[in-house]
């Protein structure tokens, strides 16, 4: 089957830790065609969404910067495609969500659409632990200052995030006495108009953030723990963090096992939890990565589970 990859930029794909590039490869090896576009090559013309699509071939010996070749653009209805790959990283902006309703007129007219559209939308990746309270620090949802220094002074040392971004963008750690503790929160707030999440700070981050993949609601194996750097409160890789593989938990299971049946059958096809120490954190559902370490690591081939599940998903 022909299948369509609504992502960034191929050139800025970094082989050796993408996710989207393992899809790809392993696509390609079983046959399947690829192709791609990023969201702004997405239109609805003509009463239908179509995208400006380009085929992608893969050179037999990838390297960075050179790892695939391009035809030329041409207009072609999702619906024409076996599966369409949603995996534009965050912002989730603007941009983003007009993408997300065009996707999803996309899936009216018989687009096969992973992940949905519409759970793209209903779970933001910070907002989205809230649904499963027994798995989660105390926290708190709020645009205000005064809120966030009462839950601080309650909680000792918290951690503050965006509810948009990724890659530990903009997360701020906060103790009681931080002489910069109000600038931050101006600064993370916007002077109070934008909404911001804040977790109780959880010590057992030293031994790692762990990202656990659900696919089709059943995880891989193993979990990438990603140790912050000397000096770093992050784990993310972005931020400088260190990935490691390990078997998934006793706990990490119970989280998997309560969260994967609804988020798949929500039509998230791939799901990355957050877990650090015995605490869900995030659930991501725009572009989870981490399978190129997983399988260097471990040799479970996750790109196979993935398209494995994903050929299932368009057979049924």
């Amino acid at each position: 089957m022909d299948i369509l990859f609504v992502a960034d930029p191929l050139a800025g794909f970094t082989l050796y830790k993408d996710s989207t590039y393992a899809m790809m490869a392993e696509a390609a090896r079983r046959g399947h065609g690829l192709w791609a576009c990023e969201p702004e090559d997405l239109a609805w013309r003509g009463g239908r969404v179509a995208g400006r699509v380009r085929d992608v071939r893969l050179h037999a010996q990838a390297r960075q910067g050179d790892w695939c070749a391009a035809g030329a653009a041409a207009w072609r209805d999702l619906a024409d495609f076996g599966a369409v790959l949603m995996r534009k990283d965050p912002p989730f902006d603007e941009a983003y969500l007009n993408a997300t309703y065009l996707l999803e007129m996309a899936e009216r007219d018989g687009a096969r659409i992973f992940n949905r559209p519409g759970a793209l939308r209903d779970y933001n990746e910070k907002l989205a632990i809230a649904r499963y309270p027994q798995f989660i620090v105390a926290s708190l949802v709020s645009s205000r200052p005064d809120e966030i220094r009462a839950f601080l002074a309650e909680q000792g040392d918290i951690v503050v995030k965006p509810l948009n971004a990724m890659g530990g963008s903009g997360i701020f750690r906060l103790r009681p006495g931080d002489a910069n503790l109000g600038a931050i929160l101006e600064t993370a707030t916007g002077l109070g108009r934008r909404q911001v999440m804040a977790q109780r700070y959880i010590p057992e981050i030293a031994a790692g953030d762990k990202r656990i993949l659900l696919i089709a609601g059943v995880p891989v194996p193993y979990a990438l723990a990603r140790i912050p750097a000397p000096g770093e409160t992050r784990g993310n890789l972005a931020a400088g963090g260190t990935g490691v593989a390990q078997p998934l938990s006793e706990r990490d299971r119970a989280i998997a096992a309560a969260l994967g049946p609804a988020l798949a059958a929500d039509g998230l096809l791939l799901v990355g939890l957050d877990v650090i120490g015995d605490w869900l954190t995030e659930i991501n559902v725009t572009s989870p990565t981490c399978f190129r370490e997983i399988t260097a690591q471990t040799g479970c081939d996750v790109a196979a589970l993935f398209v494995d599940a994903l050929e299932r998903q368009v057979a049924a």
